[in-house]
């Protein structure tokens, strides 16, 4: 019994000092995207690798808050550089569609919609200074009647969210679908 209350012990105090550690801001972008250092990982993260991925977005939880799904890009980009992918190895766009439509829209269409700033403008601006793409459904778009010039201007308009993921897939990059 004392074996067994040894390892229990043991083992949720190796639980508890993961869930102790704290969040640190990225070392790309800078002031999202933070990610947690994981020591002593047993699955390796090649660092030679090309790392093209395509985040699947159609969801949008809270008008008066960043789109946790566009801080994601963030987050990879941060992760992967910190763990030794070079940046030029690193490219990621994001397919817009659905509700989370709205959460590009530019600041004044913002402000009209939902009665604030949007929430997601910086964060949208700096993945594009970072060579995020960040592409909208036209389908979605011509739905909900929005107009290129309602759009923040670092959105690109595609013919569908289908179209683009189908295009980005054919160069390679790798779904990533919440």
């Amino acid at each position: 019994m004392k074996k067994l209350t040894f390892l229990l012990l043991t083992i949720g105090l190796s639980a508890l000092g993961y869930a102790q550690q704290k969040a640190h801001k990225g070392s790309v972008i800078k002031n999202y995207g933070e990610t947690f250092t994981v020591d002593t990982p047993t699955f390796k993260t090649p660092i030679n690798a090309p790392y093209k991925v395509v985040f699947d977005i159609g969801k949008s939880y809270s008008s008066d808050k960043m789109n946790p799904l566009f801080n994601t890009a963030a987050r990879f980009i941060n992760m992967h550089a910190e763990a030794g992918v070079p940046l030029n190895q690193i490219q990621v766009a994001l397919v817009i569609h659905g509700s989370a439509a709205f959460d590009v829209l530019n600041d004044k269409e913002y402000q009209l919609k939902f009665g604030r700033a949007n929430p997601n403008t910086e964060l949208l601006s700096v993945l594009k200074q970072n060579n995020v793409q960040l592409i909208l459904c036209g389908q979605t778009a011509a739905h909900k009647n929005l107009k290129p010039s309602q759009l923040s201007p670092d959105i690109q308009l595609a013919l569908s969210a289908m179209t683009a993921l189908v295009q980005l897939q054919n160069n390679d990059y790798r779904l990533i679908n919440f």
